[in-house]
């Protein structure tokens, strides 16, 4: 896929945005750039690759980001805090209200 000046002009004028005719053509230019770049990364084959939690894990190992398992590690001491609350109404803090 590639634009064409019209096309850069269109989405500037939706925009919002005032270019000039240089501006407009290197705008084209980037715009080009980034959609040749898009094709390139389609065109690579994936298949069988692991996704991975932050590319530089692939070339660093030890940069790599360490998950723990999600597990529970706390007890519920909702009644605890709720103790020491003003107004409290089936496990909810009870407030006054402030929109009508």
């Amino acid at each position: 896929m590639s634009l064409e000046l019209s096309d850069v002009r269109r989405i500037a004028n939706l925009a919002r945005l005032e270019l000039s005719d240089d501006e407009t053509v290197s705008t084209l230019h980037k715009l080009n750039g980034i959609f040749d770049l898009v094709e390139k990364l389609k065109a690579v084959d994936t298949a069988g690759i692991q996704p991975l939690s932050h590319p530089i894990a692939a070339l660093m190992p030890e940069l790599a980001l360490r998950l723990r398992e999600d597990k529970v590690t706390e007890s519920n001491h909702r009644d605890d805090y709720q103790q020491v609350a003003p107004a409290t109404q089936d496990g909810l803090y009870l407030v006054p209200k402030v929109i009508e």
